[in-house]
């Protein structure tokens, strides 16, 4: 008997959320790069140099508090008060800088109601169709999500764009952004069939599978490659990465094998992340400055018990 204990931290859960992942269910072609039967590990080509410039683009959220919300009526909803915020980790050779931070606060609920206004800022109200918190929750992801996406369309637009941009997570409808790539660091669902899987297993640090194309509400390569430093499961170390397909294959493939030379060196260590190496040391940065400039939660907690006895006065 093997046994192999799990690199990440268990309040971080695990990069596989559970032994047998179920198929996606979604449409997906293997035949982009390589016949389907012929699948085997892809070296990027030797003279191909790591990114001398890549970005990091990744938003952090908090749950500030639960509200109720009376209208004029009597009737009383449920609210969440919010921060999130966003923002840019750019690296240009050994140094690394953060570019274009941004940090909003949000009162979701039913719409109509007034902004909330703190010490800690304007809690503008972000209207939710729904007042149950999985609804509320969800509406905090993806204005979170859109600021991530602002930012990003931002830097591609910019005098100087990066070779290599990574947003921490799949991409959704971040599709509109050019050349951006998805990294994600949790296998949900199975996309391939096993026999292709067991190929992605033999995969040495720096290697990544053949691209392929799965359709969900929209239509992406996918590639999946392993970082170094992982040991344990045959999955260990594994990431997956994503680009829109409206990219010509060739774009697609350079852009994998670029990620296959220049996201080692950010692969992270055990003993400085417990979500190594998935956890990569510019996005970890970007998380930790990202909850800083959030503030203090007993702060801002205080800051909307304190604005809501005036509103209520």
């Amino acid at each position: 008997m093997k046994i192999a204990v799990e690199a990440w931290a268990p309040e971080y859960g695990s990069p596989i959320e559970q032994e047998a992942l179920e198929p996606s269910g979604a449409p997906v072609d293997l035949d982009v790069e390589l016949p389907a039967d012929r699948w085997t590990p892809v070296d990027p080509p030797a003279d191909l140099e790591p990114s001398g410039c890549c970005a990091f683009v990744d938003g952090v959220r908090r749950i500030d508090a639960r509200v109720w919300l009376t209208d004029d009526d009597g009737a009383t909803r449920i609210g969440l008060c919010a921060s999130f915020a966003a923002g840019l980790a750019r690296c240009e050779g050994a140094a690394a800088h953060l570019e274009d931070v941004e940090v909003r606060r949000g009162l979701f609920g039913r719409a109509n109601m007034p902004d909330l206004i703190t010490k800690a800022g304007r809690f503008a109200v972000l209207a939710v169709a729904g007042d149950d918190l999985d609804e509320l929750t969800q509406g905090v992801q993806q204005r979170m999500r859109a600021l991530e996406r602002e930012i990003a369309e931002r830097v591609v637009a910019s005098d100087q764009p990066p070779e290599l941009l990574l947003l921490d997570g799949p991409l959704s409808g971040q599709t509109s952004t050019p050349g951006a790539i998805g990294y994600v660091k949790t296998h949900r669902v199975a996309y391939l069939p096993a026999a292709n899987a067991a190929v992605i297993a033999t995969l040495a640090p720096g290697q990544r599978g053949p691209l392929f194309v799965t359709q969900t509400t929209w239509s992406r390569y996918s590639w999946y490659l392993r970082l170094p430093g992982a040991e344990g499961h045959p999955w260990a170390g594994i990431v997956r990465c994503e680009t829109s397909a409206d990219l010509p294959v060739a774009r697609a493939r350079r852009l994998a094998d670029l990620t296959a030379r220049t996201l080692p060196r950010f692969a992270s260590a055990p003993h400085k992340d417990p979500r190594a190496p998935q956890n990569l040391y510019p996005i970890a940065g970007l998380e930790r400055e990202l909850r800083r400039r959030l503030g203090d939660a007993a702060w801002v907690w205080r800051a909307l018990r304190t604005a809501a006895a005036a509103a209520n006065a």
